[in-house]
């Protein structure tokens, strides 16, 4: 039977969805304004930029896995 003080409030996991969501944000925004600094400096057609923000999610995603997806029995 669990324990009713360590109960939820239903709020619970409002942090980690917003833990998950920010890093997906950040890696999206960081890579990408790496991406348009480079078509800024090579005169390209926002080519970079799109690679750079795709490049970000990949990243975003993969941090979010070995932070919080990866379950119990991988961390030791």
């Amino acid at each position: 039977m669990p324990d009713p003080a360590n109960r939820g409030t239903g709020w619970s996991g409002v942090a980690t969805g917003w833990a998950i969501t920010s890093t997906l944000l950040a890696g999206m925004l960081v890579w990408g304004g790496i991406g348009y600094l480079a078509d800024r400096l090579l005169w390209s057609s926002r080519v970079f930029t799109a690679i750079g923000v795709v490049l970000g999610a990949a990243c975003g995603t993969y941090l979010v896995y070995l932070r919080y997806g990866r379950g119990d029995r991988d961390r030791s």
